[in-house]
């Protein structure tokens, strides 16, 4: 098995933080920059969630980053429904 690059070992760090259920009902999370993080991966990462939709970006001064994001919509859970009964109907359909 290969190691994970220092971008990879970031980027699992910041997933786990948005994705951890406190930050998940809050629908906020403050990403801190550890010592060990590379100038390039940090700006690798920060473009990345600055390109994601409905997602508030706040740089404090001591390098961290707030992260908030908008509950889902009326829409979104719609669409979310729309594929779960798709999914339900492609079970149905098979043939065993």
């Amino acid at each position: 098995m290969e190691d994970l690059t220092s971008l990879e070992r970031l980027g699992l760090r910041v997933s786990a933080m948005i994705n951890s259920p406190l930050a998940q009902h809050a629908r906020r999370v403050l990403v801190h920059r550890m010592d060990t993080d590379e100038d390039q991966d940090w700006r690798t990462i920060m473009d990345l969630l600055a390109e994601s939709d409905g997602l508030d970006m706040s740089f404090c001064d001591d390098g961290s980053v707030l992260l908030q994001w908008d509950a889902p919509t009326d829409d979104d859970q719609v669409i979310e429904r729309e594929v779960e009964l798709d999914l339900v109907r492609h079970e149905e359909e098979a043939p065993f």
